[in-house]
């Protein structure tokens, strides 16, 4: 299964008749502009950012350098993202190469197995059980994980509002980790050797240029703001776009499925712009979900079709500032953690 089943037709009138409006209105159109000025500025940014540390050497203003590449990283991170959903390349074989090249190659991430759980993950956002961003683990997304927990997970789960950021600062670990079990446990995932070359290429590679050209103390300091701060990162693009949304246990169709389960990040005046670059576009996550090939520049314009079309269908259309999409988040893992504090 790949990230292209997603963009096939839908059954459901309602979903249909809102496709049409999109299609009218001109938003499924690539923009090879936008991606080609995108792919640009993330390049130029790149390479200032290891130019700079190449000429610094040692110097302890190396860790801001590490800041700036952990914030290149999560640009890669979320060009992968688009071209992984065809937004950039319409063939499967050049969105392959660029997404292993940048994923595997430029972030140490498996594209492929990154892929594959994306699929999933869209086709049933929030679903316990078939969501695979909702499974227990660490964190618990529902009183009924939390009660079923084991270990020391119990003990972070009791306290996970207070734990939620400082675990992010795993999440780029996470990745890593995930993408070596997809590499060795799941046969779907096509070319999965050459995916284990190019992010063995990739782990060499970047602590041989630490650990060469920086004392080991500061490599290492390096390491930990750069990797810290890309978890970060990525978390505060992801987290808000379904965490304490609903995870419906009913069926429901497409439509819904999408709408009700996400919620959109939106910016004042000031900073909608600046948001919309630093998320990536993914702060629009309704409109990505209903239409996952839109590239993310269209995904602003189709906002108030979307938005125009649920109120008049009834449907619940959630859509809040930065800082209450947090604190949304905060109280839903404060709640589900209720019955192992009950137990104290």
């Amino acid at each position: 299964m790949t990230i292209s089943t997603l963009d096939r037709p839908r059954t459901g009138s309602d979903y249909a008749e809102l496709s049409r409006r999109i299609s009218a209105a001109g938003l499924l159109r690539r923009r090879p502009g936008y991606y080609a000025f995108r792919f640009a500025a993330v390049g130029v940014g790149l390479l200032a950012t290891w130019l700079t540390f190449l000429t610094l050497g040692d110097s302890p203003w190396q860790l801001l350098v590490a800041v700036a590449a952990a914030a290149g990283s999560g640009q890669v991170a979320l060009l992968a993202h688009d071209v992984a959903h065809r937004q950039v390349f319409r063939g499967r074989r050049a969105s392959a190469v660029v997404g292993r090249t940048m994923g595997n190659l430029g972030i140490g991430m498996s594209y492929g197995a990154w892929q594959d759980k994306h699929t999933r993950h869209h086709a049933n956002p929030n679903h316990d059980g078939l969501d695979p961003d909702v499974a227990p683990g660490a964190l618990a997304f529902s009183s009924e994980q939390a009660r079923a927990s084991r270990g020391p997970f119990r003990f972070v789960q009791r306290h996970q509002r207070a734990l939620f950021f400082p675990l992010l600062t795993l999440a780029g670990v996470d990745l890593r980790v995930t993408s070596v079990k997809g590499l060795l446990n799941n046969p779907r995932i096509p070319a999965r050797r050459l995916e284990a070359v190019l992010l063995a290429v990739h782990v060499v590679g970047y602590l041989a240029l630490l650990f060469t050209l920086l004392p080991p103390l500061l490599a290492v300091g390096f390491l930990v703001v750069h990797q810290a701060l890309f978890g970060v990162y990525l978390g505060s693009i992801f987290a808000p776009n379904h965490k304490g949304m609903e995870m419906p246990e009913r069926r429901l169709d497409f439509l819904r499925k999408q709408v009700l389960t996400s919620r959109n990040v939106r910016g004042s005046a000031l900073t909608d712009r600046p948001l919309h670059v630093l998320m990536g576009g993914l702060n629009h996550q309704i409109e990505h979900h209903l239409f996952p090939s839109m590239p993310t520049a269209n995904l602003r314009a189709a906002r108030p079709i979307v938005r125009g079309y649920c109120a008049e269908l009834g449907v619940s259309y959630h859509e809040t500032g930065l800082v209450r999409s947090w604190r949304e988040i905060l109280d839903h893992l404060h709640e589900v953690g209720e019955p192992l504090r009950a137990e104290l």
